[in-house]
C-alpha cells in the first residue's frame, strides 16, 4: 500500500482521499480547507491531517489539488526531496512549471478527476507518466494516457460539459416542476432519466453517442423535436467553438 498526500483539500481531493483510504492506502491531507480536512479525519478511515511540509515528508505520492492562481504561493518554500511522485489536478499549470517549483521531484503527471472517482468508472486522462494513477485508481477507474499536455488540455475543456449538461437538466426539471406542481418529483425524474440512459450506453469507442442519439431521435418522435430545436438554436454547431475558447483559456503557464 502507498503513502499518499494531498495538498489542497476540497471538492476534488476529498473523494479521492476517501477512496484511497478505503483501499488501504495511508492518506494524509493538508490543513488547507480546514472544514473538509476535519471531516475527512473524522470519517473513520484513518485519514490524517498535517501541515503541508509534513504531508510531503510522509508521502511517496503527492496530489496537488490547488487553485491554479494560488498554487505557487502555497507550494513556495516547501522541501520536496528526492524521488517523490507528484500528480497535479490543476488546469492550465504546465508539468515544466511544477517541476521547476517542486524540484528536485521529476516524476510528475496531471489528470482530471471528478468526485465520482470514489464510486469508480471515472475516466482519468493523464499527461506524463500514468504509473501512479494506474497503481492507485486503475483497478476501478479508466486511466487514459495522453500523448502530450495539449491533449490533456482539450480533455479539461471537454470536462466542462458536465456543468453545461447539468444546467440543461436543471432548466428542464424546473420547467417540469412548474407544469406539474411537484419540483422534487420533477428533478428526481429528470436526474434518473439521464442517469439511466448514460448507464446503459455502450462506452467502448467512437460513434456510440451519435448512434444512440439517432436511435432515439427517429422520425416523428419527441426526441427528434428536441434535437431539431437545439440544432435550430445553434446549440450543437456552436459547441466546438466554445470548447476551443475554453481550451485556449488554459494555455499552460
Amino acid at each position: 500500500m502507498a503513502r499518499v498526500g494531498f495538498i489542497g483539500t476540497g471538492h476534488i481531493a476529498a473523494p479521492m482521499a476517501r477512496a484511497l483510504a478505503r483501499d488501504g492506502h495511508k492518506v494524509v491531507v493538508s490543513e488547507r480547507n480546514a472544514a473538509v480536512a476535519a471531516a475527512l479525519a473524522a470519517a473513520g478511515l484513518g485519514i490524517k491531517v498535517a501541515p503541508n511540509q509534513d504531508v510531503i515528508d510522509g508521502a511517496e505520492i503527492v496530489f496537488l489539488c490547488l487553485r491554479p492562481a494560488a498554487w505557487q504561493h502555497v507550494v513556495a518554500g516547501l522541501n520536496w526531496g528526492q524521488g517523490r511522485v507528484i500528480v497535479s489536478v490543476m488546469a492550465g499549470v504546465s508539468l515544466a512549471n511544477i517541476a521547476a517549483t517542486c524540484a528536485p521531484s521529476t516524476k510528475i503527471s496531471a489528470t482530471i478527476p471528478y468526485g465520482f472517482i470514489e464510486a469508480g468508472d471515472c475516466p482519468l486522462p493523464v499527461a506524463g507518466d500514468p504509473a501512479a494513477l494506474q497503481e492507485l485508481f486503475g483497478a476501478k477507474n479508466l486511466v487514459l494516457p495522453q500523448a502530450d499536455e495539449g491533449a490533456l488540455q482539450h480533455h479539461f475543456a471537454a470536462s466542462a460539459l458536465v456543468s453545461g449538461v447539468l444546467g440543461l437538466m436543471d432548466v428542464a426539471s424546473g420547467w417540469l416542476g412548474q407544469k406539474t406542481g411537484n419540483a422534487d418529483q420533477a428533478e428526481i425524474y429528470v436526474s434518473n432519466l439521464i442517469a439511466g440512459v448514460l448507464a446503459g450506453l455502450d462506452k467502448s469507442g467512437a460513434g456510440r453517442l451519435a448512434a444512440e442519439k439517432a436511435a432515439l431521435a427517429s422520425p416523428n418522435t419527441l426526441n427528434l423535436q428536441m434535437v431539431e430545436g437545439l440544432e435550430g438554436a445553434g446549440a450543437f454547431a456552436g459547441l466546438p467553438a466554445l470548447l476551443d475558447r475554453i481550451s485556449a483559456s488554459m494555455e499552460p503557464k
